[in-house]
């Protein structure tokens, strides 16, 4: 009997689960036929940039979603430009307008405020009654949204959570972050830091800026010289003016406004044509601009004060300004997708991620910082920066939404410790692999990969490589382009693109300073700008023999290893060292070019122009030379080896004919190999690494040779050094890309 009621458990176990996965699918069905309300609240022209290109998604899909707008706080103010016409000019219906600021632009009058917006606030969202609130940012208007929403019972979705700038914007952030139910976060540390706040993973969406999904496709307008005249005056020129935009910061408002006094003096004695806006509305704001009148800059012919710029043109502005100066976010989010020089001051953005672009002036309290800080940066340009986005933020955020329950317990859960692991959570819409761009500027063949963070070459391009620079760049640029393209059906982000190449490399600066004789018309050639400023993605750039070096040390036999040396065997002999797990380049990046190290006074004649290098003797060219002077002698073949008449006598040819007992190939070969164990010798005397990794395509051919020269050579310390051959197939390819996965993932998401 009991077995029966076991049974009968069993069944009814089974019946209740298929009737709830019935009735989840039933709400799924209805959930397609009905639209979701979404109600998108913006307060300023400032948040307004970051959520109007998902109201336009939102707008495009009337299928899908139900748009309620919600316009509050200074957009209705005269004094900061009416910005709510903007909203009307994009052709938004305005369902409501809240007249919510307290004048004052104190502290008592932001707190004012708050308590005003949350009396209007319950009206409007009962009688709109969305599905979801749409809540940006740090601001104190903000906070209120997400206040009377929470008390409502109304999903929200915050973004740009997780954030840490350093003010009182922090606290009211992460209140908001408590308070909020989803979170659309910019980067990898913002989704971090909410982990740790005990948000739960699964409400946590790595979307990127929603404004970087414009900026990166509106960088460059025909009409920007346009709208610089129209701002700056016709006498203006790209890259030879300033965009000035400072805000109080809350509390520390006296100091704040000494630092804003200190760059206008500043920006008038630089004598640049300069762009002010007017600072935002919190409290200090007035006295800023009781600065700026004092010091007349309305009425200064070197300058031009605002208090609104249209969005869509301040990117333009910012993107081809000589500098930005001042504490606003754009600077340091912003401004670096375009690699514009942005000085940052005081503490208003303490803690954000940025860029290279980025110099940080917090103890500005001199006029001779603030000048000189302009001298250092002012005309410079940087490598376009995507920390906080990569253009695809809203059809990320359009899904997100699409994918939250309604049906599910309107409660919040928190997560609290211990905090599992950082990763996305195992949800389709935000599971991508990290991933570099990889190029490896051969001799032959141009390559370029999809590489993934663990090393696998998610897909492959293969091209001949051109023979002048302009038709190489372009060909780089197509590839990239073709790769970055298929990135996103492969479910890839791309944080960079590395780039191996042979001969004598400037990684600072992104150049090739002198090429191999085997790729032409590429010395002193800038590889980063071109394809940074095509491709809005950082760059790097490395000799392909620290490349493999570097590949060793993430994937290879060198991770885990503090100091060890890689040596290329291939149509050349190259190589990288890799001391105290630091790649070495030199004082004029000529370090470990150990092909050339000289091991004969009289050995045969080098392609760098000297006698007796290791290249000489032991590289594919020089095995190849060798070859055709025993062919030509008729020494090279013996039984069981033909060559064809149309066919080039090569390395594999002497290799083959050594295999077969050829005694001149062998003794070719016992020199290239000894030639080569020498060279090592003298390394590992020089710098004592504790591995020795040989690769390319004759590594498996010098092993035994090598470690048999060390063991007869070498000091008695030094003999027991490793040799291995390298496992890795693309070294320069994963070299190339491991400079870009090293170093974004410090710091990005």
């Amino acid at each position: 009997m009991p077995q029966c009621v076991q049974v009968r458990n069993t069944h009814e176990l089974y019946y209740l689960r298929t009737q709830k996965a019935q009735q989840k699918m039933e709400r799924s069905e209805k959930r397609l036929k009905e639209r979701l309300r979404v109600c998108v609240a913006t307060c300023n022209r400032a948040d307004y940039s970051k959520l109007a290109p998902i109201m336009f998604g939102i707008k495009s899909h009337p299928e899908i979603f139900d748009l309620e707008v919600v316009v509050l706080g200074s957009h209705l103010i005269d004094d900061y430009g009416n910005t709510f016409r903007m909203i009307e000019q994009d052709e938004f219906d305005i369902g409501s307008k809240l007249h919510t600021i307290v004048r004052g632009e104190d502290e008592a009058a932001m707190v004012e405020s708050v308590g005003l917006a949350l009396v209007k606030l319950p009206d409007v969202l009962q009688r709109l009654a969305p599905d979801i609130l749409l809540v940006h940012g740090d601001r104190f208007d903000a906070l209120a949204l997400a206040t009377a929403a929470a008390l409502m019972n109304i999903r929200i979705l915050h973004l740009e959570g997780g954030e840490v700038s350093g003010t009182i914007d922090d606290s009211i952030r992460h209140a908001i972050s408590k308070l909020a139910h989803y979170h659309a976060v910019c980067t990898r540390s913002a989704e971090r830091h909410l982990i740790s706040m005990c948000e739960d993973h699964s409400h946590i969406l790595l979307a990127g800026c929603p404004s970087y999904d414009k900026l990166l496709s509106a960088h460059q307008r025909d009409d920007y010289t346009d709208i610089i005249k129209s701002w700056l005056g016709d006498d203006v020129k790209e890259q030879d003016y300033i965009v000035a935009l400072q805000h109080p910061v809350t509390t520390d408002i006296k100091n704040s406004i000494k630092i804003y006094e200190l760059m206008l003096d500043a920006l008038i004695s630089f004598n640049k044509r300069t762009l002010v806006l007017f600072p935002n509305i919190d409290a200090g704001s007035k006295e800023m601009v009781r600065v700026m009148r004092r010091k007349g800059i309305e009425q200064h012919p070197n300058f031009r004060a605002v208090k609104h710029v249209p969005f869509d043109q301040f990117i333009q502005l910012v993107a081809h300004a000589g500098c930005m100066i001042g504490n606003s976010s754009c600077g340091v989010r912003e401004a670096g997708a375009f690699g514009t020089p942005v000085i940052n001051l005081g503490t208003r953005q303490t803690g954000r991620e940025t860029g290279e672009n980025v110099l940080h002036v917090r103890d500005a309290d001199t006029h001779n910082k603030i000048y000189h800080a302009l001298e250092l940066q002012f005309g410079k340009r940087y490598p376009c920066s995507k920390i906080y986005g990569d253009g695809n933020a809203v059809q990320r955020i359009l899904k997100f939404m699409q994918s939250i329950d309604l049906s599910e317990p309107l409660q919040k859960k928190f997560c609290f410790p211990p905090v599992k692991e950082c990763i996305s959570q195992d949800i389709d819409h935000i599971l991508e692999t990290q991933s570099a761009l990889a190029v490896d500027l051969g001799g032959t063949n141009l390559r370029v990969a999809i590489v993934s963070m663990k090393g696998k070459v998610v897909k492959k391009y293969v091209q001949l490589n051109p023979k002048t620079f302009e038709e190489r760049i372009e060909l780089i640029l197509t590839m990239c382009k073709q790769a970055m393209a298929d990135a996103v059906h492969l479910n890839c982000r791309i944080l960079g693109v590395g780039v191996s190449t042979g001969g004598r490399v400037n990684p600072q600066d992104g150049i090739v300073l002198h090429s191999t004789k085997l790729i032409n018309e590429w010395s002193s050639v800038d590889i980063r700008t071109p394809l940074s400023s095509a491709l809005h993605l950082p760059v790097w750039v490395d000799n392909d023999g620290n490349c493999a070096a570097l590949a060793e040390r993430k994937f290879g036999h060198g991770k885990g290893m503090e100091n060890f040396v890689t040596i290329i065997t291939g149509t050349g002999i190259g190589g990288g060292i890799i001391q105290h797990n630091e790649l070495i380049h030199g004082s004029t990046f000529c370090a470990a070019e150990l092909g050339h190290i000289v091991v004969s006074l009289e050995g045969p004649e080098c392609m760098c122009g000297s006698h007796g290098c290791i290249e000489a003797y032991s590289s594919g060219l020089a095995l190849q030379r060798e070859a055709k002077r025993l062919h030509d002698e008729d020494l090279l073949l013996v039984e069981g080896m033909t060559v064809n008449n149309k066919e080039q006598v090569n390395a594999i040819h002497l290799i083959n004919a050594a295999h077969l007992g050829n005694s001149k190939a062998e003794s070719v070969l016992h020199t290239a190999g000894t030639a080569l164990g020498l060279g090592i010798v003298n390394i590992l005397h020089m710098i004592n690494p504790s591995l020795v990794i040989l690769s390319g395509v004759l590594a498996a051919h010098y092993e035994n040779p090598v470690r048999q020269v060390i063991s007869q050579r070498a000091l008695l310390s030094a003999q027991g050094t490793k040799v291995m051959v390298s496992e890795l197939e693309d070294p320069a390819l994963l070299g190339a890309a491991s400079m870009v996965l090293d170093y974004t993932t410090r710091r990005t998401y």
